[in-house]
């Protein structure tokens, strides 16, 4: 039987299971228990404003206990954001991690036009602004351990912000939305169709926190921008990076699946796919989301 004091390599074996361990563990005591107190340097909120394109994107900044620096999870929000989950963002957090969450242009009160195309652009902006050394030093950020995670939308949005820097960690993708995923083959012609049908899927939606948009306008974004709006081209960039990818019975799992075997193909071993068995708002499986997310967090690899 070959045990930890076997040989050296076995020992490196046993340390990384005990790592795993220990990561898991306090994955799993983040979601049910705060960390012990830390007076020196305690967790905060902060009102944060990120530039972006002229506007300021408002949000919050959850702040780790301890002095750091900490990883940072940056939380992007869906279309149009009613569902926010603040609850993995605290739940991350509790497990060491600054948070940040912000609002995009032209959502909930942001000054500014509301399109996808500004979306991805303040996806970007978001992951820029954590790249400024002033920033860093003044939140205690860890620049090297930033992850992106995002849901519906904002699954799209940190799938293209992680493409566009290979400096970022790792995503998580929550039920991700291939925004223009039905339109890509149709052809010039079809607008009209692939208009009314974007529109008809709306009619679930309220976009009254929407400015400067209709959906009309986003459907004919959608179409005119149906070759770029595809998240399956960024599987090759982000085959780079560990990348979690969770759905549920939403009517996404598929097009979450080709990009899970695209980033295979690309060389990705470390990408996950997990289901849960539950509305597009996981609203049934709030802890075990954050478990998966937590989890995907710990086994990131060191810095």
């Amino acid at each position: 039987m070959l045990t930890c004091r076997s040989l050296s390599v076995a020992a490196l074996i046993c340390a990384s299971l005990t790592i795993h361990a220990q990561s898991s563990s306090a994955s799993a005591n983040a979601i049910t228990t705060d960390p012990a107190p830390d007076k020196a340097a305690p967790p905060s909120m902060v009102q944060l404003a990120v530039p972006s394109h002229g506007e300021r994107l408002l949000g919050v900044f959850y702040l780790a206990a301890g002095a750091g620096p900490h990883p940072t999870a940056i939380v992007m929000h869906g279309f149009p954001g009613y569902e926010q989950n603040l609850d993995i963002a605290q739940a991350i957090r509790r497990a060491g991690w600054n948070v940040m969450a912000v609002h995009y242009r032209g959502s909930w009160g942001m000054k500014g036009d509301f399109s996808f195309s500004h979306v991805l652009e303040d996806a970007d902006a978001e992951v820029a602004f954590l790249r400024d050394r002033a920033v860093d030093a003044k939140y205690h950020v860890d620049p090297s351990r930033i992850v992106l995670v995002g849901h519906s939308m904002g699954g799209f949005a940190v799938a293209s912000a992680a493409a566009h820097d290979p400096r970022v960690a790792g995503v998580v993708m929550i039920s991700a939305w291939n925004i223009a995923g039905p339109y890509t083959d149709l052809s010039d012609d079809k607008e009209g169709i692939a208009v009314a049908k974007f529109v008809q899927g709306q009619t679930k939606n309220d976009l009254a926190p929407l400015a400067g948009c209709t959906a009309e306008s986003l459907g004919h974004e959608v179409f005119r921008g149906r070759k770029t709006l595809n998240f399956l081209t960024f599987a090759q960039s982000l085959s780079t990076r560990p990348v979690l990818i969770v759905t549920s019975d939403d009517g996404l799992a598929k097009d979450n699946e080709k990009l899970f075997q695209a980033l295979q193909a690309n060389g990705d071993h470390s990408a996950r796919i997990v289901h849960l068995a539950t509305d597009h708002s996981y609203s049934g499986r709030r802890i075990e989301l954050e478990q998966a997310v937590l989890q995907a967090l710990a086994s990131l690899p060191p810095r």
